[in-house]
């Protein structure tokens, strides 16, 4: 199975750039960029990045703001958080040199168990293997087990089970040809079975119980969450301040904002007016859905000609360099066309 499996890969794998190198950085700075984001997404964001910030020194110096700015469009802005502050440990208490062990790696901020292994094997040869979605999926069809792969104690299970079949002479790449063949051949839909190098010893396959696995527990209906904006423009200036908190969005920046149940009717603009000490009823712009893991935001946009009181402006030629929610990013620019 190693065999045909790493000679499938030699002839199919996708050229990406982090699979040219055994730069530590370079690998992990594609991990944290492709968390929760596909290749094609995420490839012109690490290539930006790599060209701005070429080594860990460089991304641990950076300010904050120009890296969330490099960030935008990408989500789960967490993630670039952590990877700053990963970054500035790395200088700090490794001397700029990325730990090698997948022991040392999960102790870094924003790095959890796929992305240590994923690191340590690709970079160092550690034989310790990567499980992502990709790994369960072709795992859980080839030896026909049903551990839940949305579920803590199914994926420890699996996690058990992807280091069962590694390969340990080659286990970069045995982790990089498992996760190709999920995402090209053993796709969660309408698998390409006959294009499978371990079709032979697919348990899903012979059983055909591939639409069945991987096994998932479901997930529960996202909480709805209303938002209203008002966009307030006035002197050439725009109302706009930076989230703080544990919530999401957090460090990016934001118009004045009311989280109230109301939708876009003449009552919410009551409420506004009220909120915000506004002489006139403001204009309702639009609504729109913006869905994240957990949750579905209603976002609702309201304009007003006039100053909030004791809200912080911004010039109106400021607006580009600031790391602003793509919803609240695409609502600005609809306004301005």
């Amino acid at each position: 199975m190693h065999r045909a499996l790493l000679e499938w890969y030699a002839a199919h794998a996708r050229d990406l750039p982090w699979r040219r190198t055994k730069d530590p950085y370079l690998i992990w700075l594609s991990e944290i960029i492709l968390q929760q984001t596909r290749v094609e997404q995420g490839l012109p964001y690490y290539q930006r990045f790599v060209q701005r910030f070429p080594d860990v020194e460089a991304l641990a110096s950076a300010p904050d703001s120009e890296v969330m700015k490099l960030w935008e469009g990408l989500g789960y802005y967490r993630r670039a958080e952590n990877m700053l502050r990963a970054a500035r440990e790395i200088k700090e208490k490794y001397k700029g040199r990325f730990p090698s062990t997948f022991d040392e790696l999960i102790k870094l901020p924003g790095i959890g168990p796929y992305t240590a292994a994923a690191v340590a094997s690709f970079a160092f040869d550690e034989p310790v293997a990567v499980t992502d979605g990709n790994v369960m999926r072709v795992l859980s069809r080839l030896i026909g087990k049903a551990f839940p792969v949305d579920h803590a104690p199914g994926i420890k299970q699996w996690r058990a089970q992807a280091q069962n079949f590694l390969n340990r002479q080659a286990p970069a790449l045995h982790n990089q040809a498992v996760m190709e063949l999920g995402a090209l051949v053993c796709t969660p839909q309408n698998p390409s079975c006959d294009k499978c190098p371990l079709a032979a010893w697919c348990t899903a396959r012979r059983e055909n119980r591939t639409g069945e696995l991987p096994l998932r527990k479901g997930k529960k209906k996202p909480g709805i969450r209303p938002m209203h904006y008002l966009i307030s423009v006035r002197n050439g200036q725009v109302a706009l301040r930076q989230r703080r908190g544990q919530d999401i969005w957090r460090r990016l920046y934001e118009f004045p904002l009311w989280e109230g149940r109301e939708k876009g009717s003449r009552r919410t603009g009551k409420k506004l007016k009220e909120i915000f000490g506004l002489k006139e009823m403001p204009l309702f712009l639009g609504h729109t859905v913006h869905l994240l893991t957990h949750r579905k935001l209603e976002l609702y946009f309201w304009y007003t000609p006039e100053e909030i009181p004791d809200f912080p402006y911004i010039p109106l030629s400021q607006m580009h360099e600031l790391s602003l929610p793509v919803p609240l990013r695409r609502a600005w620019e609809e306004l301005n066309t």
